[in-house]
């Protein structure tokens, strides 16, 4: 579900090949999830976390052990928190698509 949501933002920003990237589960409980981001940054990560928080996690938050030799994770804390990340990689698309449209906007004039 994640890897749709992260493939529909590729899509909104206009990339015709997309890289999938590789989401390790390396926590899963009733309430909480937490996953590693293999080959991502603060960039997505914090999105990711920002928007989590808009979709009703009680807690979200990531941490990078290590700049150069460790992947970002990203703990999320809800009553269904799959749906909450699930939600916010929606968010993240809708904002990118919108920001896709204004950008060509804004280049035609």
């Amino acid at each position: 579900m994640l890897k749709d949501g992260l493939k529909q933002l590729a899509q909104a920003v206009g990339l015709n090949s997309v890289h999938i990237m590789e989401i390790k589960v390396l926590e899963k409980a009733q309430e909480s999830v937490k996953i590693e981001v293999v080959g991502e940054t603060h960039t997505l990560l914090n999105l990711l976390r920002e928007k989590s928080w808009k979709a009703g996690a009680s807690q979200a938050s990531y941490m990078i052990e290590h700049p150069y030799l460790s992947n970002p994770k990203i703990t999320v804390r809800a009553k269904n928190p799959k749906k909450v990340l699930s939600d916010a990689t929606q968010m993240v698309a809708d904002d990118a698509r919108e920001f896709g449209k204004e950008f060509s906007r804004a280049a035609k004039k």
